[in-house]
């Protein structure tokens, strides 16, 4: 029992000394720099991402169309896109107050957990949608019963569950931390404090990054070998609409996945390695933070590509889209076209 207390008075020092490290070392530099490019990137994110969801609501909903699956897993996709970029207008404002949280600490983890919610539904459902189109191109008969919609409606709802079950923890705990009078929210530094941390953030990504990534570039590479296959079998077969639009569903929720989940998630891993073997320097933990804040950044930028998937996912919709602009755009025409004839009347 002596050697045990021995053991925890041990761990206890490291971390209190791994604290008064990281308290001691100023992270949040650029501070100038930050205040004018953050708000502007991420002003862009919100006026893209809320008006690109919701015209694919809109469009979607506006009628009372049959829904399939890859059409529900596209409008889940596009809930969770537009829930967080209504969060996104409270970190234009951290931003502008360089790194300082007004709202206080239950908006903090709410602000949170919306934007991990996102991060992680984002991710399930690209999965889903991978799984869905290997399905549907590679064993079109066999495994029918996982794309009905009645099946399809169950897995979104426990995908849903599964992420607020993730995340719900955090907003049991305080995620403010404290800068120079100024109140941080949402930091990774604001986490640390346990040792198991390290290999609990491994773990994470492991099952909700490295698995996805794993099963979106296996289904295709299967939908791939399929098509040439089918390819070679009949020439005219490859060529039709719906198996190129398969595959390029896929392309672009690869591009997606590698663009904005992986900078993020390589970051994360690398420096949780080396926590796990050493005490980072200070000018490391600058590096880590700077670098965390782009990555982060990047990996927002999913809520304005999401849109371009249901682009090429559904047909109906590229087509539904262009005649709304169109008309609109007669609309306008129309408008200015009375106008001027009503002042000409008038002179």
């Amino acid at each position: 029992s002596r050697e045990k207390v021995t053991m925890d008075s041990t761990d206890l020092h490291q971390d209190l000394n791994a604290t008064i490290f990281n308290t001691s070392c100023d992270v949040y530099i650029y501070q100038e720099t930050a205040k004018i490019l953050f708000p502007i990137f991420y002003t862009i994110v919100f006026l893209v991402g809320i008006s690109g969801n919701i015209l694919v609501l809109y469009v979607t909903l506006q009628k009372q169309q049959k829904f399939n699956s890859t059409t529900l897993y596209l409008t889940n996709l596009a809930i969770s896109d537009t829930l967080f970029a209504l969060a996104l207008p409270g970190r234009i404002t951290y931003y502008i107050r360089e790194f300082d949280w007004p709202f206080g600490d239950l908006m903090c983890r709410f602000s949170t957990v919306i934007f991990y919610t996102n991060t992680y539904t984002g991710i399930a459902f690209m999965t889903c949608i991978s799984v869905d189109r290997y399905f549907a191109m590679v064993h079109p008969h066999r495994l029918i019963k996982f794309r009905k919609v009645e099946v399809v409606k169950v897995i979104c709802g426990l995908v849903w569950l599964l992420v607020f079950f993730q995340t719900a923890p955090l907003l049991f705990r305080n995620l403010l931390g404290s800068n120079q009078g100024k109140k941080t929210c949402m930091e990774y530094f604001n986490f640390e404090g346990s040792p198991f941390l390290p290999y609990l953030l491994l773990l994470a990504c492991t099952i909700s990054f490295c698995m996805p990534l794993g099963v979106i570039l296996g289904c295709y590479s299967k939908i791939n070998l399929k098509l040439s296959k089918t390819a070679k079998q009949n020439p005219m077969t490859s060529r039709s609409g719906r198996n190129r639009r398969a595959n390029n569903i896929i392309l672009v929720i690869l591009l997606t996945f590698v663009l904005c989940f992986s900078p993020y998630h390589v970051n994360l891993m690398q420096f949780m390695v080396r926590k796990i073997l050493y005490q980072p320097s200070c000018e490391e933990l600058k590096a880590f933070k700077m670098s965390l804040q782009v990555t982060v950044s990047m990996m927002n930028i999913n809520c304005c590509l999401d849109p371009i998937i249901y682009f090429f996912a559904i047909k109906t919709y590229k087509q539904r889209v262009i005649s709304l602009f169109k008309g609109y755009l007669s609309m306008s025409t129309l408008s200015s076209k009375t106008v001027s004839d009503n002042s000409s009347s008038n002179s």
